[in-house]
């Protein structure tokens, strides 16, 4: 993942939500349709892009997007 727009571009393509970038501070349960749906989608398509093992307990903690993008480019 190289930058917080082609993570933005993965939530939209993969996931089929409309995120812009101010969204990615707003808290995850503020997210209109948010779900641990999402959530478990989200480490899916991740790990295939990113090709590297996500602590779904690290993303289920992360208080907003921006926290998940952190956690892939650690």
């Amino acid at each position: 993942m190289n930058d917080l727009d082609e993570f933005l571009t993965l939530l939209n393509d993969e996931l089929g939500l409309r995120i812009a970038p101010e969204d990615t501070d707003r808290a995850l349960t503020d997210l209109p349709g948010w779900d641990s749906l999402y959530l478990l989608r989200l480490v899916t398509a991740l790990e295939g892009r990113t090709g590297r093992s996500i602590s779904v307990i690290d993303v289920f903690e992360a208080p907003d997007l921006r926290h998940i993008y952190h956690l892939t480019t650690a």
